[in-house]
């Protein structure tokens, strides 16, 4: 292993584990609490917003879920927005035009889901505006536990915990743990107040507030985690309450979530360098130190790390393969003769213990993680989970490769 591998593996441990030590040091010093449990002294009108393009096999169960929110039936718009949709969406939308308003828009080049949003802003006379994806399900008392939270004038916008709607596919059980991993994390960083995204699925806004900081952004590949950036810049608070759930339909297999995560990287790069005279930025705070420029590093992590398992895994026993031929592929001599002689101190012990901490770190958290959501860790079977822990990353490098590369290509997205 020559000098500059040693390197890479070294700055991506360290790198890894800090981040790692940071979070769980970070719930140690500080815990969970619980979420505040708060009752509503009054009923203010409340928009929610649901756009959809060619979502047909989803958008009614969403607008259903939405129809069925405890709460005042007079102090509820329900604004539907098509965009431009070629399959059976508007249709489908059209059978609730009694109960909520639809509004059906053309598709131009280059916009995206800011664009049905904004025209939803527009049209939106409650006090409290709530983006609600057309492959998500709200729970019924979603609006009367998040609202409360919104009573202090600071608070820009407060997040349900997503968890993945009835997962059937290897790969979307293993979502299901990647979200209760994700939603942990996130409530620690509400606790710093340095969350950097607020999802589709049901996020609770102030209208006045997405208003005056100049609504979505029409062609970003990332609206949520744009409109997020915003707010922090803005300086206001954001909350991830652990409590409130709302359910959402994850990619069934691989070529799905190599598309979804993609796109989500991406933008998550593209708009922190935009975004990039705030980190290091001490005005805003925690969100400028710790989450910005984590968002960078976790690309450059997740590449390393697939790229050392790829050299370690694979290049090494190619290369021992290709050398077979010096020996006509004698494989029954190699066989007969394989020393098992094992030597402790033949050991890297930094790497070995480097790696044991990591283990034990990312097992605790990972553990707690599914303790504060009240969820059983083997509830969708011990591969899914196994899998999620040990191997997920190369997911993400992978996903993140592809980032990298279509940056260098300058590839177009086209959704």
């Amino acid at each position: 292993m020559n000098l500059a591998t040693n390197i890479v593996i070294w700055i991506t441990y360290f790198v890894g584990l800090y981040f790692a030590v940071f979070w769980f040091l970070t719930f140690t010093y500080s815990g969970i609490p619980k979420d505040s449990v708060k009752k509503l002294r009054k009923f203010p009108l409340v928009t929610v917003a649901i756009p959809a393009y060619n979502r047909e096999s989803n958008v009614e169960m969403t607008i259903k879920s939405a129809l069925a929110l405890n709460y005042p039936k007079d102090k509820l718009e329900i604004i539907v927005v098509d965009h431009g949709s070629s399959d059976r969406t508007l249709e489908i939308m059209k059978k609730f035009k009694d109960r909520v308003k639809i509004i059906s828009i053309r598709r131009n080049p280059g916009e995206r889901k800011g664009k049905p949003m904004n025209v939803a802003l527009e049209r939106a006379k409650g006090e409290f505006f709530v983006c609600l994806d057309a492959d998500s399900v709200a729970m019924p008392n979603s609006l009367m536990e998040m609202l409360p939270h919104m009573e202090d004038k600071s608070v820009g916008c407060v997040l349900p915990s997503m968890k993945v709607y009835q997962p059937e596919s290897f790969w979307s059980r293993v979502q299901s743990s990647e979200y209760v991993v994700n939603m942990f994390y996130k409530r620690l960083m509400s606790y710093m107040n340095c969350i950097h995204v607020a999802p589709g699925p049901f996020s609770v806004f102030r209208t006045e507030t997405l208003r005056k900081i100049g609504g979505y952004d029409s062609k970003n590949l990332t609206e949520d985690l744009e409109i997020t950036y915003r707010l922090q810049k803005y300086q206001y608070k954001i909350i991830q309450l652990m409590n409130t759930f709302v359910y959402t339909i994850a990619p069934k297999n691989f070529r799905e979530i190599y598309r979804q995560r993609n796109r989500w990287f991406k933008g998550a790069f593209l708009n922190t360098l935009r975004y990039r005279g705030m980190i290091f930025n001490k005005k805003y705070g925690d969100f400028a130190f710790i989450q910005l420029p984590t968002v960078i590093l976790s690309g450059g992590i997740a590449v390393s790390l697939l790229l050392i398992t790829l050299y370690f895994g694979v290049y090494e026993y190619l290369k021992d393969l290709v050398d077979m031929r010096f020996v006509n592929f004698d494989f029954w001599t190699l066989i007969k003769n394989i020393n098992f002689n094992f030597i402790v101190f033949d050991l890297n012990f930094a790497l070995v213990c480097t790696s044991i901490v990591a283990f034990i770190l990312s097992a605790t958290i990972m553990a707690k993680a599914f303790q504060h959501s009240n969820e059983k860790i083997l509830k969708q079977g011990i591969l899914p989970v196994s899998f999620f822990f040990i191997y997920y990353y190369l997911v993400m490098g992978l996903a993140w490769l592809g980032v990298i590369f279509d940056l260098a290509i300058r590839r177009k997205q086209t959704w």
